[in-house]
C-alpha cells in the first residue's frame, strides 16, 4: 500500500511538472526571425522589445483557419475596449505563405502589429517553446516581458478577461 501511495504521489508529481507553464520565452524563442509586412525579417525578441512597458496581446493565426476567423470578431472588440489602454496587439501568422498572409490581413482588415512566422508551426523555435498545438492561441505578456496568459484558445477566456482588465 505504501509503494503504491509513493508510486501515485510521483505520477503526480511528474504530471505537474511536464505541464508546468513558463513565464518567460526561451533564448531560442526570442531569436526566432520573422517577417514584417514590408518585407523586413525582425527577431521576436525586438518585438517584445518595440513593445517594451506595455501588455502585449499575442494572436497566432492564420487566415485559412476558420476558428481564427471566428474569433477575431472578439479579438476586434478587445482593441476597441483597450484602446486607450497600455494594451498593443500582436499578430503572428502560421498561414501557409506570405501573400496568403498579407491577403488575410487586408481582407479580414485586422489592425496591430504584423508578423509573419517564416520556419511555419513545425520548424518555428518560437512554437515548440510554447508547445503550439492549435490555433488561435491567445498570450499576454506583462508590462516586464512575463508571460501572464500562457494559453488561451477564446477571447472570452476568464483568466484572459481578468488579466486584461487588471492592465485597465
Amino acid at each position: 500500500m505504501k509503494k503504491l501511495l509513493i508510486l501515485a504521489l510521483l505520477a503526480v508529481g511528474v504530471t505537474l511538472s511536464a505541464n508546468a507553464q513558463t513565464n518567460k520565452f526561451s533564448d531560442a524563442a526570442l531569436k526566432d526571425v520573422f517577417a514584417t509586412l514590408d518585407g523586413t525579417d525582425v527577431t521576436f525578441e525586438s518585438v517584445l522589445n518595440k513593445h517594451a512597458g506595455k501588455t502585449i496581446f499575442i494572436d497566432l493565426w492564420a487566415s485559412w483557419c476558420k476558428d481564427c476567423r471566428e474569433g477575431l470578431p472578439g479579438v476586434k472588440k478587445l482593441q476597441k475596449k483597450y484602446a486607450d489602454d497600455d494594451v498593443v496587439f500582436v499578430f503572428l501568422s502560421l498561414d501557409k505563405n506570405k501573400d496568403a498572409w498579407k491577403t488575410g490581413v487586408e481582407k479580414l482588415a485586422i489592425m496591430g502589429d504584423h508578423y509573419f512566422i517564416n520556419k511555419g508551426w513545425k520548424g518555428s523555435p518560437f512554437c515548440q517553446d510554447i508547445k503550439l498545438d492549435w490555433i488561435p492561441r491567445y498570450m499576454i505578456v506583462n508590462p516586464k516581458g512575463e508571460i501572464e496568459v500562457y494559453k488561451s484558445i477564446k477571447t472570452d477566456d476568464k483568466t484572459l478577461l481578468k488579466t486584461l482588465k487588471v492592465t485597465k
